[in-house]
């Protein structure tokens, strides 16, 4: 199934909305966190279509989003360069996702700091095996293609890194593309939990560095880190970069582990 189907129903008008195709995107019982929020944020788009590029991003992941559902979009403020628009969606059961987004125009630079490349550069993609051929959600097996990102076999702590592409030919833009595929890999908790647990997302902030991005091939190296794990809950920092080793996506995520 392509993603275009996926968004095909969001008309940009709020109300109840059929999201027909979503089987292949689902992660358990929920849509999977990038897509339910590509949702959110196509409702934005679609909603107000003279936006100006994505900066940043405040999503809560409340309740499971499941096929039916109810989407609405509000501006809250437009000033002259920033337009801040909060996005949900909702379920039989209330809102089962928020979103806040923040839309703004380039401006002259007073100053620039680049981010820095990512240590222990990986290579290429084509230069690292497949990964999770055959294993892991559906939502993966059916949508995406995934290579190494660091050594196998060797203890990276609570950092999991894996160079990441859609497998479907697609139209989506650039910010799309990155705010579907954001929040792909699995929390790097998972390399250090102590027993078997199921994993859930609370929420996802993340600041998009490069709106025009357009890596070669559709390929990122998508990064997630454990900063801190306890009491149940694992503070997560998400980083995404292009071939070229430029950072495009800096996120942080609370992550709740169970088990």
């Amino acid at each position: 199934m392509t993603i275009a189907s996926l968004l095909e129903p969001i008309s940009g008008q709020p109300g109840p909305v059929r999201l027909s195709r979503s089987l292949d995107w689902m992660q358990g019982r929920t849509l999977y966190g990038g897509a339910s929020a590509l949702v959110a944020f196509t409702m934005a788009k679609r909603a107000f279509p003279d936006l100006p590029p994505l900066r940043s991003a405040q999503i809560g992941f409340v309740a499971p989003v499941g096929e039916e559902v109810e989407l609405t979009a509000k501006i809250i403020r437009q000033g002259r360069n920033v337009t801040q628009v909060r996005s949900e969606i909702h379920s039989d059961k209330g809102v089962a996702l928020t979103a806040f987004w923040l839309f703004a125009e380039g401006r002259e630079p007073n100053g620039q700091q680049p981010a820095p490349s990512p240590e222990n550069w990986p290579g290429l993609p084509q230069e690292n095996p497949r990964a999770m051929e055959g294993k892991g959600p559906t939502f993966i097996q059916n949508n995406f293609e995934l290579r190494y990102g660091q050594t196998k076999g060797e203890d990276h702590g609570a950092t999991i890194r894996r160079w990441a592409r859609l497998t479907e030919k697609h139209e989506l833009d650039p910010v799309s593309k990155l705010v579907l595929m954001g929040d792909v890999m699995p929390p790097g908790a998972m390399r250090v939990m102590r027993r078997p647990g199921p994993i859930s997302s609370i929420n996802w902030s993340f600041n998009i560095l490069d709106p025009d991005s357009e890596s070669k091939d559709g390929w990122y190296l998508a990064e997630n880190a454990s900063q801190h794990l306890n009491h149940g809950y694992s503070s997560e920092r998400l980083r995404m970069y292009d071939v070229e080793g430029s950072q495009v996506l800096d996120g942080l995520q609370s992550v709740a582990v169970f088990g």
